[in-house]
């Protein structure tokens, strides 16, 4: 891997079906060891019981608030300083219940892959979400 800078626009913000929008900072085949993302979940937004297999998560809370939930702990409050640690294959979601946007960076190690990605809520006949047991 060469030295150099990689910029990211603001434009390249996207909605990933987690429920929140993120801008990849970082995540490069070159860079296997880890990925940097920007999320941002809109006031009242949850993001979906999910979890990442064979990644290590981070959340570092830039601005807003947030209650989230990992593994079986309770729902916890977190704002800007705090991180998160997220082990491999443990599920979460995050929760803002503030009013204005929660952000935070997602740093991952091993860099995010989506087939590590795992949807953890399954549909009902009501097409409502709900936990996977």
């Amino acid at each position: 891997m060469q030295p150099h800078i990689a910029s990211h626009a603001e434009q390249s913000e996207y909605f990933f079906k987690e429920g929140c929008y993120i801008v990849e900072h970082w995540n490069d085949a070159q860079d296997p060891a880890l990925s940097i993302a920007r999320a941002r979940l809109e006031p009242g937004g949850t993001t979906r019981w999910h979890c990442v297999r064979d990644t290590i998560e981070r959340y570092q809370i830039l601005a807003g608030e947030g209650l989230v939930e990992v593994g079986d702990r309770p729902p916890t409050r977190v704002g800007p300083g705090d991180t998160v640690v997220i082990p491999a294959g443990v599920r979460q979601r995050i929760h803002n219940p503030g009013a204005g946007d929660l952000i935070f960076l997602a740093l991952c190690t091993p860099r995010f892959e989506p087939e590590n990605y795992q949807d953890l809520e399954v549909m009902d006949g009501n097409d409502r979400a709900s936990p996977d047991q």
